[in-house]
């Protein structure tokens, strides 16, 4: 399994809100103990709000408040989105500002929540550019709130692109990386998607309506 899809799988076995410990997760994913803990130390130098220490466990931590102001978990995505696109311009004082900006959030930030600026720009490294998760971020938002199906071609982990007919239900973000959590209706079971692996999208005419098994509350419990 490769680092950025195994990244992936981590942040989706944390979203459970559950501590989980070093020795399952390996033994889940096929790796050792300190593969674990490297993969821990990167997820949070990239942002993901990760809480935990060696030989206890790891979770997701709540969510955040910048004093003296109180954030949405949209608008703190929308800033941490926004740094991580403008950290990629090409233009130096856009790259400078975009640098100087995440030290000040650093500094008003509580400690476990966000990473230096300097760390930021290396943690980006295993997941693709963020500005990938934005094309289809509106269709699906709007599927999302009218209950309206949705077709997707989609790239899996060995690269394959597949063709889904989907219930899209709910979207997340962790360290960068936008997800959707849908009922997929060709396997018959709930799926995570990453939006930057989404080639495609097109919101079909027929809506759905919620079903015990493939309701989000479903999905959560």
């Amino acid at each position: 399994m490769a680092r950025k899809d195994r990244l992936f799988n981590l942040i989706d076995r944390l979203r459970d809100g559950a501590t989980h410990r070093a020795d399952t997760l390996a033994q889940a994913l096929d790796v050792s103990v300190r593969t674990i803990y490297r993969d821990m130390d990167r997820l949070a130098a990239s942002g993901v709000p990760v809480q935990g220490t060696r030989g206890t466990g790891y979770r997701l931590t709540p969510a955040i408040s910048l004093p003296p102001l109180t954030l949405t978990d949209a608008e703190l995505e929308a800033l941490n989105l926004g740094l991580a696109i403008v950290a990629q311009a090409a233009d130096a004082t856009l790259k400078n500002a975009a640098d100087t900006l995440a030290a000040k959030i650093d500094q008003a930030l509580p400690a476990q929540t966000i990473a230096e600026a300097a760390q930021w720009a290396a943690a980006l490294a295993p997941f693709a550019d963020p500005t990938r998760n934005l094309r289809h971020m509106p269709l699906l938002r709007s599927a999302i709130t009218a209950r309206q199906k949705v077709r997707l071609a989609y790239t899996g982990p060995d690269g394959a692109v597949t063709g889904r007919i989907i219930r899209p239900l709910h979207m997340a973000y962790y360290g960068r990386i936008w997800t959707l959590t849908a009922w997929c209706e060709w396997r018959a079971a709930f799926r995570t998607f990453r939006l930057d692996l989404i080639e495609t999208a097109e919101a079909l005419p027929e809506l759905f309506v919620d079903e015990p098994g493939k309701r989000l509350a479903d999905y959560v419990s």
